[in-house]
């Protein structure tokens, strides 16, 4: 139920649809991404221990990007590192992507609220390159089973 999407063995994006309630926890990333997801999902009176994070030095190269929709539709269009468009979805609420890389665009179907979660710190207009990307009409979605 969760969507990988992949380019050229290269994994671009990771939704966790609405939809999906597994119990227990589901570390959904590799260990080696910059960016951690996981799904976790425990019944009423589960403690979970307190903890602090220990100071562990990261490199991080590229931002990668969390989006949780809380309200609306937004497609994402995914693209190759070489800008060239590859393929739709669409996000509906409650839905969550990461998205790992090359690079993406969206249109806003339905008003949409959405928290994004990245790694920092910001660096402004030098954290992103802009292109053109595709239109409405270009968007290519999977088929409805």
């Amino acid at each position: 139920m969760i969507e990988r999407i992949h380019c050229r063995g290269s994994l671009l994006a990771l939704i966790v649809p609405h939809a999906f309630r597994e119990p227990g926890i589901h570390f959904l990333t590799p260990d080696d991404l910059s960016q951690q997801l996981a799904y976790m999902r425990h019944p009423a009176g589960k403690v979970i221990e307190a903890h602090v994070h220990n100071p562990v030095p990261r490199e991080v190269h590229y931002s990668q990007e969390v989006l949780l929709i809380r309200k609306g539709r937004l497609r994402v269009d995914f693209y190759d590192e070489g800008r060239r468009y590859l393929e739709s979805r669409i996000l509906e609420a409650g839905d969550t992507i990461l998205l790992v890389t090359g690079g993406h665009g969206f249109e806003v179907l339905e008003e949409v609220e959405m928290i994004e979660v990245k790694q920092g710190p910001y660096v402004g207009e030098g954290d992103k390159t802009r292109f053109a990307g595709i239109s409405a009409a270009e968007a290519r979605l999977p088929r409805k089973e």
